[in-house]
């Protein structure tokens, strides 16, 4: 093709990305496709996601699906990071805590594709890396929020694989924001939502302006954009408000009794401790016989800390939990969800230099707020040790701030006493932890072809610079001001002052010190919360810069068409900035061991190739084989810390028929250790080292119990720890042992093979009718995986040859206590995914059944996504597997149906998630909630376009469908949620 314009190949890319892609890959909430009666559009050659060559035909080797801005709208949705979550492929990520007791996070939302983990999906705005958005030196993925909403013309997700065409961390996947880069005019939008229940609002307002001018050669497009999503407790819905746990269950008599291992708790509480206080005495020890007690009655510190009054232990369940009673309870350990606000700012637009050449750049500032109510608590109680910093504390009879009530209850001596709970708002300022990062993005290019004989050639060259500033806020304890400030006394003038300023030793005193009152609730004075709190967090930078420049073009012709290639050059710099608070890099809090700043960087250098030769097309075909078409792709890297790495990728399309398409693929994948695996410092901190394969409680678990047995037994026959039948690990239940943390600078690269094979059926005898099926393989080796010291112990155990080098990382004291481990990152994971993505879509005109009368068009869509299996190992021997459960459904789907006519649009929604197991191999016997309920979930959507105006509105989840008992997310947890908004065009 010769002379073909700059301009008009990109004016084509537009057209067939927001038509003819969207109809061969339909996916809703993605699909905009053209009516069945509409004129066919011409197109030009286009770049699809998943390659650099541009093709007419939008029919790739590997699945492709599509998600376009109207869905985006139309379903109240003021981030893509949820629409994502529509996406069955995807594992939705929320800004939510799952009920174990983890916090609700930072707001952040990183995309999961086939859960192989977001560090494994690759994330492109224009077909271009981005910064990274994660703290500290973790993952490279890129939080949903700071992507412009505004500015998206679609949405394209590769499935499964992509590094040869974009290097690392295309395992999973790709996710490809493709902006608008030709907008004209002024649109201003404002939306509202609200839960039924009247909470979680979500705000949005959005302006967006562009023109054209130099003769329509240039365009300049401004997206100004703002939302924001309140935080949740968990007492705001009522399956989160259940305060639900297990427990185990003293009425199982066996493993096949029938009767489940463990038993529901509910309004679960921590009997330990609660806010007033409780007095254990002899020993700091959780047994509810050692709670100071008065005539066989528990007693707690009333509210103002001036007397002793009952205390209700609930119905005990072991250590730590009961069930009701007046301890701690555990709706208050996190937030249910974390608010988010969101601010973005961006610029993008091009200008035609001449017919053949293009200048075009793009800039983007987006700020992203967390806010998590209940991001930290302090507690000082009977379940830690005295060294970790939160260990109870130490109570004499002689304490100031004993009323004479209190101290007549107690006695005037006899054994030690030691106080347990848990602080709330009235020692630390506030429980919120603020979660906030600035991403700043500048890019430049010039692009353009030229033509050598018959033969056309594209090419581009850009460069540009990323950075995320972020940092994380929250308030902590100061562990030898606490310790000071509540061992207080009275002066020789009657005064309460810190132990420290009255003692004979005047080399210890503390001017600052100001003595604390733990007893009660709100009872620490303002100087003394001063003195025994810090604030705490981290500050962050992140900074990426990036080269790329790409040739592509023909190289023969063939006789069904010329032979096609692409080469690119990438440079990529990538650097991290991990900053703890001052109070921490000091050691001042907890244990006081310190949280060491730590910065790293790395350079990588890749070419890659691909072709693609179309061996039967056109004129020149066979009977059953109308187009047979193969691709290829190869990529060399060569990493600064990594080392060299190659990968390659290759596909078919085979089309029998019209209208019948087979297609298959298979690549080599690749990711690159993150700078935090490399370069975490090393620090060691007294902590529990997990399960030990030769306590007696485990001994006869594992892949090959006989093999551990003869392992652990070897061990001790040769060290003479004494009797194994009775080993009991100390350091499994307590922080007892050092374990060393940091990263590891021998790590290489985990890599992957993958395989998709499927069909694209799409019948001429049903016009508007597209059906697509494609398998995906996944298996990865060497992982990077995170092992703790009980992973290292189970490789060490579990293998029949032990490996010296893993036997290493710990060591065992007489009594063959593991007293010294290993805390680390180690290539040794393995992943095997199995499943299968389905769509069908058909379009038609409604009038067509009713002597083609305008009756509008109607647009059916489903999409499924079926996980056969998915295995994961961190040590190659510990096989889990978390297909049909709750963390990875067997089956996800959904289904939609739009109406559209003239300037009407109406759609419904429904979601579908299978029944599950609670996890892989329950029964009764584990659980009594074993099996968890399917969940359906029903949406209704609709938009009217005015002209100038366009009104949007509609219901999410309307039946008010909770998540499928007891799980938070096998649904959605938000329940019925109305939502409206308006569009005025100008």
């Amino acid at each position: 093709m010769v002379g073909s314009s700059v301009k008009g190949r990109l004016f084509a890319s537009s057209v067939i990305g927001g038509a003819a892609l969207m109809a061969t890959f339909a996916v809703a909430p993605a699909s905009a496709q053209t009516p069945a009666a509409a004129e066919p559009q011409v197109v030009d050659e286009i770049v699809v996601t998943g390659s650099r060559i541009r093709r007419a035909e939008t029919t790739t080797e590997a699945p492709v699906t599509v998600i376009d801005a109207q869905s985006i709208s139309e379903r109240g949705f003021v981030s893509p990071g949820q629409a994502l979550n529509e996406m069955t492929a995807v594992v939705p990520s929320y800004p939510q805590a799952d009920g174990s007791g983890a916090s609700s996070g930072s707001g952040q939302q990183f995309p999961n594709l086939f859960g192989l983990g977001p560090g494994r999906t690759l994330t492109l705005v224009n077909g271009r890396r981005f910064v990274t958005s994660s703290q500290g030196l973790g993952d490279r993925v890129v939080d949903t929020n700071i992507i412009p909403t505004g500015l998206i013309e679609r949405i394209d997700v590769v499935q499964a694989g992509g590094a040869a065409v974009y290097g690392s961390d295309a395992i999973a996947g790709v996710i490809n924001y493709v902006l608008k880069d030709n907008f004209e005019g002024l649109e201003l939008d404002a939306y509202y939502g609200i839960s039924s229940r009247e909470d979680y609002p979500q705000g949005s307002l959005r302006v967006t302006g562009g023109k054209n001018f130099l003769d329509d050669r240039a365009n300049v497009a401004v997206n100004l954009e703002w939302s924001k999503t309140d935080s949740l407790l968990n007492y705001d819905r009522p399956i989160s408000n259940l305060g639900r746990l297990t427990a185990t269950n003293p009425a199982n008599t066996g493993p096949n009794d029938g009767i489940p291992a463990v038993t529901e708790v509910f309004n679960a509480r921590f009997w330990e401790f609660n806010y007033n206080g409780l007095l254990f005495t002899p020993a700091p020890a959780p047994r509810p016989d050692f709670i100071f007690s008065r005539a066989g009655v528990p007693q707690q510190f009333s509210a103002d800390g001036q007397s002793l009054i009952p205390y209700d232990i609930g119905t005990r369940f072991g250590v730590p939990f009961a069930s009701g009673g007046e301890g701690w309870d555990y709706r208050e350990i996190s937030s249910l969800r974390t608010g988010v606000e969101r601010w973005s700012g961006n610029v993008i637009g091009h200008v035609d230099l001449t017919d053949r050449i293009r200048l075009f750049g793009e800039a983007m500032y987006a700020e992203v707020e967390g806010r998590n109510p209940y991001g930290t608590y302090f507690s000082t109680t009977i379940l830690n040790g005295a060294a970790t910093g939160f260990g109870a504390i130490p109570i004499s009879r002689t304490n100031p701030y004993l009323s004479d009530s209190v101290r007549a209850a107690l006695g005037p001596g006899g054994l030690p006493l030691y106080l347990s709970k848990v602080w709330g708002d009235d020692l630390l300022p506030t429980r919120e932890v603020l979660t906030n990062t600035e991403t700043y993005r500048v890019l430049a290019g010039v692009e353009g072809d030229f033509d050598i004989g018959e033969r056309n050639f594209y090419w581009s060259v850009s460069a540009s610079r990323g950075q995320t500033e972020g940092k994380e806020e929250g308030w902590g304890v100061i562990t030898a001001n606490f310790n000071k400030a509540v061992n207080a006394v009275r002066d020789s003038a009657g005064n309460i002052v810190c132990a420290v300023n009255a003692d004979a030793d005047p080399t210890n005193n503390d001017a600052a010190c100001a003595p604390l009152n733990p007893f009660g609730v709100g009872n620490a004075s303002f100087e003394a919360r001063n003195y025994v709190t810090t604030p705490i967090g981290e500050e962050f930078l992140n900074t990426q810069d990036d080269y790329l420049a790409t040739l592509g073009g023909e190289l023969f012709d063939l006789p069904a068409g010329p032979a096609q290639f692409s080469v690119a050059f990438e440079r990529r710099e990538e650097s991290a900035k991990f900053t703890p608070s001052e109070a921490e890099q000091r050691g001042l809090t907890g244990s006081g061991v310190a949280t060491v700043a730590q910065s790293a960087s790395y350079n990588t250098n890749e070419w890659s190739a691909e072709v693609l030769v179309p061996v039967l097309g056109g004129d020149f075909s066979l009977p059953f084989a109308q187009s047979v078409e193969l691709n290829g792709a190869y990529r060399w890297v060569d990493h600064s810390i990594a080392g060299e790495e190659t990968v390659w990728g290759a596909g078919l399309k085979w089309e029998v028929v019209d209208g019948l398409t087979f297609r298959a693929s298979k690549s080599r994948n690749f990711r690159a250790p993150t700078l935090e695996q490399l370069f975490a410092p090393t620090r060691v901190a007294l902590g529990s080292v997990g399960q030990d394969p030769c306590d007696f409680r485990y001994i006869n678990a594992g892949p090959a119990p006989s093999v551990r047995q003869a392992n652990c037994q070897a061990e001790w026959t040769a060290n003479g720890y004494g009797d194994l039948t009775q080993h009991q690990n100390d350091s499994t239940n307590f922080s007892s042992a050092n374990v060393t943390t940091g990263g590891n600078r021998d790590l290489q690269n985990e890599v992957s093979d993958t395989v998709t094979y499927g069909v694209v059926f799409q019948p001429s005898f049903v016009p508007g009718l597209t059906i697509v099926i494609d398998r995906v393989e996944v298996d990865l080796t060497d992982g990077l995986s995170a092992f703790a010291p009980e992973n290292f112990m189970a490789t060490c155990y579990d293998s029949t040859v032990r490996p010296d080098e893993i036997c290493a990382t710990f060591t065992r004291n007489a009594q063959g206590d593991v007293i010294s481990a290993l805390n680390t990152t180690f290539n040794a994971g393995q992943i095997t995914y199995r499943g299968e993505v389905y769509n069908i879509n058909y379009a038609f005109p409604l009038g067509q059944f009713f002597g083609d009368r305008d009756l509008g068009s109607i647009e059916l869509n489903a999409e499924a996504t079926h996980t056969a299996k998915l295995e994961t190992s961190v040590t190659g021997f510990d096989l889990t597997r978390t297909d049909n459960t709750v963390a990875i459904p067997d089956w996800s789907g959904r289904f939609d149906a739009r109406y559209r006519r003239g300037p009407l649009r109406a759609t419904y929604t429904l979601n579908y998630l299978s029944e599950v197991l609670s996890a892989q191999g329950d029964t009764i016997e584990q659980r009594e909630h074993w099996l968890i309920d399917a969940n359906i979930r029903h949406s209704l959507s609709a938009s009217y376009d005015f002209g100038t105006y366009v009104l949007r509105g509609g219901v999410n989840n309307f039946t008010d469908e909770e998540p499928s008992y007891p799980t938070r997310t096998h649904g959605d947890i938000i329940g019925r949620y109305y939502f409206m908004g308006v569009t005025a065009r100008f």
